[in-house]
């Protein structure tokens, strides 16, 4: 038996309300995953999603980026979705940038806004049946 794959949700404040909408919408692709996220971030995918493998852990400024960051590093996170609010000063924004670099280091799959989240859900390798061939050639 395969371990399950473990999916890192993060959203800013006016994002949270985006996250529950992906998740709700995304529900039986987000089953197979086991997901960490950040505490107000896990609580509304929980209350959206009431089915779903959710670990929340502190909320992101206490230290629930560094939390994540760290399941990084030890190899446990497999894909970071994290909708980030870029028109909202952050007093913790240097623990986000640090997230995020630490997900490229890792070379860890990472969307920062929903339109990559949703292709990065829905992703089928180019070799799957009823793949779209994106270049003709």
């Amino acid at each position: 038996m395969t371990a399950r794959k473990c999916m890192a949700l993060i959203a800013h404040d006016l994002k949270k309300q985006d996250m529950a909408e992906f998740a709700k919408a995304h529900e039986s692709v987000l089953a197979d995953w086991w997901i960490v996220a950040t505490g107000t971030t896990g609580g509304r995918v929980q209350e959206a999603c009431p089915g779903l493998d959710v670990t929340r852990l502190k909320s992101g400024p206490l230290g629930g980026d560094q939390q994540i960051g760290a399941l990084i590093a030890t190899g446990d996170v497999d894909l970071l979705i994290f909708f980030i609010d870029p028109l909202t000063a952050l007093p913790h924004d240097v623990d986000v940038k640090a997230l995020t670099r630490l997900a490229t280091v890792y070379d860890i799959p990472m969307a920062l806004n929903r339109a990559t989240a949703e292709r990065l859900v829905d992703f089928r390798p180019l070799s799957a049946p009823g793949a779209v061939t994106v270049c003709q050639g």
